[in-house]
């Protein structure tokens, strides 16, 4: 029997602050109709005093062992996609690791922005099949909060903070993670980036957005890499019972159920409650999906996301 990465728990986590659009309007030029119109998003999460990217990530983390029935010392590898962790380095994943109270396993952050989950899925899976580790952490984490200019109504009312995690376990079978797929094209830096690093201008700068061109984009990535990741699992749509994709925009999901002809009740949407949290997106809906009911065991389950860089990616697994 092969040797897969089993989602043994998910968990996740969300500041204490929940921001609707009307509360957005005091401050912000914009209304809650127009946000609604354009992206579907109603509320979103902001971080406060005390409430870091390692806060929230150790928060969700906690509750992915906890509906594992694993401990800490049961984990032998952490990996956290972020893209704003809490200091340049040492990584936010170290971080979690000390909090957890473990004292020696693999841990390291990575940065694909929205795709990052993604990426750290794909690695983790990896590390578990060739032996590295038997169980993982794999969270996605981020506080856009703090790199927003509140100004900017475009892009200020899109984002928001939050925390997902899951652990995975390597075991025999056939359930699991089936195939991954990733990819990355860098000529677009452009039209999603954040004007600021410690190379370039040593600030931590703020974030812009040509979202037309992303919109553009996201949608035909990522139809095209669901078809690829379904393919190199030898299925195909009708077999997928949920679809779990990065909560950007509505419209955007939307799209893309539509060019993969999905109908879109298999969607898990949780844009309206939580906007767009970036590499915490898609563990964050996928432990709504998990918790309320809808995504049950042996369940086929394809995640995807898109994000800055551009990176995109996919996933199907059986839950």
């Amino acid at each position: 029997m092969p040797l897969r990465s089993v989602v043994a728990g998910v968990g996740s986590a969300l500041p204490r602050r929940r921001v609707t659009n009307d509360e957005l309007a005091q401050t912000v030029d914009t209304s809650d109709e127009w946000i609604v119109e354009r992206t579907g998003i109603r509320t979103r999460y902001v971080a406060g005093e005390g409430e870091t990217t390692a806060t929230l990530a150790y928060d969700a983390a906690l509750k992915a062992l906890e509906h594992a029935g694993l401990k800490p010392h049961d984990i032998g590898l952490i990996v956290l996609a972020t893209a704003t962790p809490d200091q340049t380095f040492p990584s936010s994943a170290t971080k979690i690791q000390a909090m957890l109270g473990i004292n020696d396993c693999i841990a390291f952050d990575v940065h694909a922005v929205c795709t990052g989950f993604l990426y750290a899925l794909s690695v983790a899976d990896s590390m578990l099949r060739c032996g590295m580790s038997k169980k993982a952490l794999v969270i996605g984490a981020e506080t856009f909060s703090r790199i927003l200019d509140w100004n900017d109504r475009a892009t200020c009312v899109l984002f928001g903070d939050g925390a997902g995690a899951l652990v995975l376990s390597a075991e025999e079978g056939e359930q699991g993670i089936l195939a991954t797929r990733l990819h990355a094209d860098g000529r677009h830096n452009d039209m999603l980036y954040v004007d600021g690093g410690p190379s370039t201008t040593g600030t931590v700068g703020k974030l812009r957005m040509k979202g037309r061109e992303v919109f553009r984009h996201a949608v035909i990535n990522l139809a095209d890499v669901l078809s690829e990741v379904l393919s190199a699992a030898g299925l195909s749509a009708k077999d997928v019972d949920w679809v779990v994709p990065h909560q950007a925009n509505a419209r955007i999901l939307d799209a893309t159920a539509k060019k993969l002809g999905l109908p879109a009740e298999k969607i898990v949407m949780t844009v309206d409650q939580h906007a767009n949290t970036s590499a915490a997106s898609v563990p964050l809906a996928l432990d709504t999906a998990v918790k309320d009911g809808r995504i049950k065991r042996g369940d086929t389950v394809v995640l995807e996301a898109m994000g800055g860089g551009f990176t995109w990616g996919a996933a199907v697994l059986t839950y």
